[in-house]
């Protein structure tokens, strides 16, 4: 019994007071407080030489199928049928905004994207923006502007000039594609130092996007609707002849809406605009932010260290 009450008193020795540890802070409250204003000073330099990036964002819907979910119950109802004449017409087709959204991120649409825009130099040598001229200001360290050359240094397998794919890893760091569930509504954000490159990348996104799209469907019509007129020509049978026609209709409807609707697959509901303030980085935070960590980091060391006096 005297055993384990001589070791509570111990524990109780070697616990610390509130009273203790406030004491002592006050103690070496100039030191903790000089040194967090001093690391605060430095972030705060720091954060000066981080450019300003700017966020644009898009509002955008998905385009309600028309002809496809037609075909897709056409294949349902007549499907048994059609097969008689070697005709597949599969189970219809998939969900083309969730594809088109996976497109947009994909590396294949990010090279078409790149070659047609030119968007490599102001994507990936980039310091600044002038905005009183409007005009991008780019790294001397990553490209002469001269000499219109590639002068970074970096390390095997990078070279000096940006690859696509290294473009594209670059790209997606800083688009953002959200989607609301309970509305079906999509935001696409893009960051840039420039406000209006980063308004004008975003709308040409969704524009090339539909575009890509449209050419798709229209690419897919056509086959079917020569691979349909094939088949009305080679069967006698008058019910598959009639499948075929309508099938023939839905693919012609494809093509009719391709042709006259811009937005084919994503409708915008809101534009891009310039933006006016910057998205980030956020200096106030980043200051305020490390004071606060030091001074806990500071805490805690006078805890420990006031604990290994106890221990002794």
């Amino acid at each position: 019994m005297s055993k384990d009450l001589t070791s509570d008193v111990g524990y109780a020795n070697d616990e610390i007071g509130l009273n203790e540890l406030l004491s002592e802070i006050w103690r070496v409250k100039f030191w903790l407080g000089g040194i967090s204003f001093l690391v605060a000073v430095v972030v705060a330099l720091y954060s000066l030489t981080l450019p300003n990036i700017y966020r644009a964002e898009a509002l955008v819907t998905p385009v309600e199928e028309g002809a496809g979910g037609k075909l897709g119950s056409l294949a349902g109802q007549f499907g048994g049928l059609a097969s008689l004449a070697g005709i597949s017409l599969g189970k219809g087709e998939g969900n083309k905004s969730v594809i088109a959204l996976e497109k947009l991120k994909s590396r294949e649409f990010f090279f078409k994207f790149a070659e047609k825009h030119q968007i490599l130099v102001p994507l990936m040598a980039a310091e600044s923006w002038d905005p009183e001229t409007d005009t991008l200001i780019l790294d001397d360290d990553i490209y002469d502007a001269d000499s219109q050359t590639w002068v970074r240094n970096v390390r095997w397998p990078r070279q000096p000039k940006p690859s696509l794919q290294e473009a594209h890893e670059y790209f997606l760091d800083n688009l953002t594609v959200t989607e609301d569930k309970t509305n079906g509504m999509v935001k696409v954000m893009l960051e840039h130092v420039s406000p209006t490159i980063a308004r004008d990348w975003t709308t040409a996104l969704i524009a090339d996007l539909n575009d890509e799209m449209r050419q798709r469907d229209v690419s897919e019509a056509q086959s079917s609707i020569a691979y349909l007129e094939q088949q009305v020509a080679d069967t006698k049978i008058t019910e598959i002849k009639t499948v075929l026609y309508q099938l023939i209709e839905e693919q012609t409807k494809t093509l009719m809406l391709a042709n006259v609707k811009p937005e084919y697959i994503l409708e915008t509901v809101d534009a891009a605009i310039v933006p006016e303030k910057k998205y980030k980085p956020g200096r106030a935070i980043m200051v305020i932010g490390a004071a606060v960590v030091v001074f806990i980091g500071g805490v805690g060391f006078l805890m420990i260290r006031l604990v290994m006096k106890k221990e002794k």
